[in-house]
């Protein structure tokens, strides 16, 4: 059964692109820590971010660098945080997030019921940012 994340970039589930490649995209997290979470996920299927080749490795770290880049371009934060956890969905995901403080890292102070209207926005700016 396809991830959440291969439905959304198959076009079966919306979700909000803001980059894509042929290795990987980057689209907002719904459950925000901070304005501005992304996510960089690889189009291949891998649970386990260690079982990822090296190539594929190395350019999701690219990748979650210009998002940094572009987030640190449009959102007033102190850091720009990077984060593998890998228990919600079991698909390769890198967090990218905006801090104000260590406790934007904290997945109990995730933003359960964003407004649609900001998440909008917010893509649009990283978008402008990332092109």
């Amino acid at each position: 059964m396809a991830s959440i994340f291969t439905r959304i970039i198959q076009g079966e589930i919306p979700g909000r692109i803001l980059f894509e490649d042929d290795v990987c995209f980057a689209m907002l997290d719904i459950r925000p820590l901070h304005p501005g979470h992304t996510l960089v996920i690889p189009k291949e299927e891998v649970d386990h971010w260690v079982d990822l080749d090296d190539a594929t490795t190395t350019h999701l770290m690219a990748v979650a660098k210009k998002v940094g880049e572009a987030q640190r371009a449009t959102i007033t934060c102190e850091r720009i945080g990077l984060m593998i956890a890998g228990f919600e969905v079991p698909h390769t995901h890198v967090h990218v997030i905006p801090l104000a403080s260590m406790a934007n890292l904290d997945f109990a102070n995730a933003d359960t019921k964003p407004l649609a209207d900001a998440l909008d926005a917010m893509a649009d700016q990283l978008r402008a940012a990332l092109s």
